[in-house]
């Protein structure tokens, strides 16, 4: 047979062997060769395409852009490469809700990590140390890798707010991550048939957002005496999304209150130093220099200069208001000032006198305790705690005797009129009419709106 070929082929022939037995030996596995290159057979055109070489890919974070569990990694591996992923992108999650009384050496005990492990992420770089200050509603999680090794912490303190530490060689990397949700606006309307509480529920405001439409209005109408039956509020305000479902609740946008016939109109602006406060539609701030009263309470015994003294039964002016509230229920400074006196007055038991001015001054007595740091001289804010309720001094039960004074006489701190904040200054003026414009126009647009609806219900 070795006659019917030419010496020539017979010789090519066996260099090609002696090729072909060398690259077997030399060659790596085929399972290491395929992550280094692979060939695209051209069967039509009779060869090969161009070799495509595959480099080794950087290390990934631990925490790609959509979370991705450990067998998803895996499904997506074998779909869209034949080969194994990377080191590192293999990840097992341990997950953990944490509870009261939970510490996080004994999450990562659970997890199945040593507080040596526990104290190299603390003592990371970037936030890693954040990971300390654990509350009880969060959710924490552990990535492992291939070897079993800590590759990663996520801390999701919130919808909105996650600590990320990531494993960089020997040590770790935190940094904190902030969503930003989608407002969008929302209109609430009630009717004030029992309380303000009961209205605004009905009409679908959470507490915080009734809270917050008090506070805007609550320097000119007392929530607690001047409410009526029949008085009605419209609310446009901040619905919050993340991946298009709603989530929370933002901020009162606008709102208008109409109280005993009285028409009030509150319009959210922040201005061009970023501060933002509620304003009327002219420009006048809703917050007054001084809260109407500093604390939510009933009134117990009313400004009165004739009124007989409930322990000395004489005749004594009353020249201050009483508040009935529980023990230790928080005081509050009425407006900006200093500390003019802290300590014991007499019958008026542990006392704190404020000075706003040079003629305005208020006295909050019968405290319980006064607010630590209170002293003569420091400068308070307005909604400060000055102290706390109680029932030091002469008195009959616990309560806050609160008085307001103008130029030392008394006045009826419910009735006296109060001066305002500070107004939109003029250099601010054009940019608030026209901001201000465009809030009124969407205001009366989900008003007309929400009209065209309740007639049709009705209908």
């Amino acid at each position: 047979m070795l006659k019917m070929f030419p010496k020539i082929h017979i010789t090519i022939a066996a260099a090609a062997t002696v090729a072909v037995t060398a690259a077997i030996l030399m060659s790596p596995s085929a399972d290491v060769e395929a992550k280094r290159m692979s060939y695209a057979l051209d069967l039509e055109q009779g060869g090969a395409s161009e070799i495509i070489s595959q480099k080794p890919q950087p290390a990934r974070s631990v925490f790609p852009d959509q979370a991705v569990t450990a067998d998803q990694t895996e499904v997506a591996s074998k779909t869209q490469n034949p080969v194994s992923p990377e080191p590192g992108l293999r990840l097992d999650w341990q997950t953990f809700d944490i509870k009261s009384g939970d510490t996080l050496s004994s999450l990562f005990k659970k997890a199945g990590f040593n507080d040596g492990i526990m104290l190299s992420v603390i003592h990371g770089e970037g936030e890693a140390d954040k990971l300390q200050r654990l509350y009880a509603g969060e959710t924490i999680r552990f990535a492992t890798g291939n070897e079993g090794e800590l590759a990663g912490v996520e801390l999701k303190r919130s919808l909105l707010e996650t600590l990320k530490i990531e494993r960089q060689e020997e040590s770790f990397k935190g940094q904190t991550e902030l969503r930003d949700p989608e407002p969008k606006p929302a209109f609430a309307s009630g009717t004030i048939d029992g309380s303000l509480y009961l209205a605004a529920r009905d009409a679908g405001l959470n507490d915080r957002l009734t809270m917050e439409l008090a506070g805007i209005f609550g320097w000119d109408i007392d929530f607690v005496y001047d409410v009526r039956k029949g008085d009605q509020f419209e609310v446009v305000y901040e619905e919050l999304y993340l991946d298009g479902e709603k989530f929370s609740t933002g901020r009162i946008l606008s709102a208008r209150f109409i109280n005993r016939g009285e028409e009030n109109i509150a319009l959210l602006y922040t201005d061009s130093h970023g501060d933002s406060d509620y304003y009327t539609p002219d420009g006048k701030s809703m917050r007054k220099a001084f809260l109407r009263t500093p604390i939510n309470a009933r009134v117990s015994s009313a400004f009165n200069l004739q009124r007989r003294h409930p322990v000395l039964d004489v005749v004594r002016p009353h020249e201050g208001t009483d508040y009935a509230a529980p023990p230790g229920t928080p005081i509050k400074a009425a407006g900006n000032g200093r500390v003019q006196f802290a300590g014991w007055k007499g019958g008026y038991g542990r006392t704190v006198v404020l000075k706003h001015g040079d003629n305005i001054s208020t006295l909050y007595a019968h405290m319980s305790r006064i607010g630590k740091g209170m002293k003569s001289g420091i400068r308070v804010k307005q909604g400060e705690t000055l102290g706390y309720v109680g029932s030091s001094g002469m008195v009959t039960g616990p309560h806050l005797h609160y008085e307001f004074r103008v130029n030392g006489s008394p006045r009826n701190s419910r009735t006296v009129k109060l001066p305002d904040a500070k107004p939109i200054p003029a250099s601010e003026l054009a940019r608030f009419k026209k901001h201000t414009e465009q809030q009124v126009a969407q205001f009366e647009a989900f008003r007309t709106n929400y009209q065209q609806l309740a007639l049709a219900s009705e209908d």
